[in-house]
């Protein structure tokens, strides 16, 4: 009897304990999400919802429900790194105190719990953030918070019988044996599980599509941030000639604002044609001589132009010039470099778990079994096998977010710092509580890690269909291997092409020439 009440007592601290833990984690997402949407949320709105204080309850809410969307999709997109680096941990230290606390029931329980809340966040919470944004209450009754909340209820319910009898169908469709042993009443257990497997499809699918795209774009948003080496350069003798270049359109956009009739005075004696064009201003740091051309206010707008664009040249050499030489030289090839390695490897693990899919070395992505953390290394090279694994996990989570903003559709809701309407939050959250949902199955797929699927995120049909799994496999690599082929030999590409087509106008005008030239030798014999 003292021993079982001791297990008892055990399981009991156990569970408070990995509440807490679980508690304590939320919280500290759900505080960085809210940092992250106040930087993106609309301010110039808050006077407007100041004077009615119903829209602002209805903002208050919505955004709450928004950010702990958010805090789900962080949650969800961290599920793999936490776990490999716990069990690389637990092997480490099988024996100290400190880790005590982290054990397989734990992880088990943050997969769990991240499977529960974002079938929540998907099917309930957004969705009644956006209908209750939108919503007026039902004619007739009177004006407030309830009566919008009832509309919004009312309407949300419609909808989910709506999406439910879609899913009844779309089950029957693709498995009509297995759909017709369960009926309606099987709704947690059967039909929920089935429509977040579709929407998990739909995130793969997506993430297929932003992340090659995302390879991409991802080395210039990094060279964005960072300053570009400039060798063979003297930084401060060109900061010079664009502060000088600045000075003198200064004084001449004044002279134009108060005559209007001329670009310089006195007027030149050689004016330059007007059909001058200047092909690359960045190495020719002069005035375009088309603008001596102009007069009045279109004189004065190319002035406008032409000095925005000296002031932006002459802020980043400023920028240069200041910058520590070792991070002005080294720190920009070193990403280029890092970004290059993790591309590269990452579309090499896919090619691997393709051919290994085909040998039949690599089993599918469908979880069979119990996992116990700590046992073994999932890696073959120990530690750093398992650094890497994140690394590229981590790598793909940013590609795919990237690559999501650079589809056509999706730039009209990108979000911009302080001018994002809520509208566009929540149409932001559901995309990336989607990919985040799908990052776990994808990284799975394509053999990035071999940390088997828990919970209900390795139950998903579909991951045993080897067709599916292999053609995902195929589609990855081509692309991230197309991709950054497309890349790296854009410019030898745009070389060639320019040194080829002017070799062949040389020929044809040389040949017209001799053919000019025979004309009028008939002529004259």
């Amino acid at each position: 009897m003292e021993d079982e009440a001791d297990l008892r007592e055990q399981l009991f601290h156990n569970t408070v304990r990995e509440n807490i833990i679980f508690l304590l984690l939320f919280l500290l997402l759900y505080i960085s999400s809210y940092a992250l949407i106040a930087r993106f949320r609309r301010r110039d709105r808050e006077d407007y919802f100041l004077v009615d204080e119903d829209e602002a309850t209805v903002y208050r809410i919505s955004l709450w429900l928004c950010t702990v969307a958010l805090a789900v999709s962080v949650g969800a997109t961290l599920l793999l790194p936490v776990s490999i680096a716990s069990n690389e941990v637990l092997i480490l230290y099988p024996n100290s105190y400190y880790v005590k606390w982290l054990n397989s029931s734990l992880i088990q329980g943050l997969w769990n719990h991240v499977f529960l809340f974002s079938n929540l966040s998907l099917f309930v919470f957004l969705p009644f953030a956006y209908l209750f944004t939108e919503s007026e209450g039902f004619v007739g009754h009177r004006k407030g918070v309830m009566a919008r909340v009832y509309e919004t209820v009312t309407v949300l319910c419609l909808l989910g019988a709506l999406v439910l009898g879609m899913t009844y169908v779309l089950s029957a469709l693709i498995d009509h044996d297995k759909s017709s042993l369960h009926t309606l009443l099987n709704l947690w257990s059967y039909y929920l599980p089935f429509l977040y497997s579709c929407v998990s499809f739909v995130g793969v699918v997506m993430l297929l599509l932003c992340t090659p795209v995302g390879f991409v774009q991802l080395f210039g948003v990094v060279g964005s941030f960072l300053v570009k080496p400039q060798f063979l350069k003297n930084l401060d003798e060109e900061f010079f000639a664009y502060k000088l270049e600045e000075d003198c359109i200064k004084r001449r956009l004044q002279h134009a604002t108060a005559t209007g009739k001329s670009y310089v005075s006195p007027a030149p004696m050689s004016p330059p044609t007007c059909g001058t064009i200047v092909e690359d201003e960045e190495e020719l740091p002069i005035a375009n001589p088309g603008l001596m051309c102009l007069k009045n206010g279109a004189l004065q707008r190319g002035l406008t132009q032409r000095l925005e664009y000296i002031q932006q040249r002459r802020k980043l050499l400023d920028e240069q010039r200041r910058t520590w030489w070792v991070r002005r030289t080294l720190l920009y090839p070193l990403a280029m470099l890092a970004l290059l390695l993790l591309s590269t490897a990452t579309a090499l693990l896919a090619v691997q778990n393709t051919l290994e899919l085909l040998i039949g070395i690599k089993a599918l992505p469908l979880s069979t079994r119990q996992f116990t953390l700590g046992i073994s290394s999932l890696s073959k090279l120990g530690p750093i096998g398992a650094t890497v694994e994140v690394a590229v996990i981590l790598y793909l989570a940013a590609t795919s977010a990237i690559g999501l903003y650079s589809l056509p559709g999706v730039r009209r809701v990108r979000p911009h710092f302080h001018s994002t309407p809520l509208t566009h939050l929540i149409a932001n959250c559901a995309l990336l509580l989607v990919l985040s949902s799908a990052l776990p199955l994808l990284s799975r797929i394509l053999g990035m890690t071999n940390f088997d699927l828990l919970g209900d995120f390795g139950r998903i049909e579909w991951l045993g269909n080897f067709k599916l799994v292999l053609f995902y496999n195929l589609i990855f690599a081509i692309a991230a291997i197309a991709c950054l082929a497309t890349k790296f030999t854009a410019t030898v590409r745009k070389e060639i092409y320019t040194r080829l087509r002017s070799s062949f106008l040389g020929i044809f005008k040389r040949e017209g020439r001799k053919g000019v030239l025979s004309m009028f030798s008939t002529k004259e014999d």
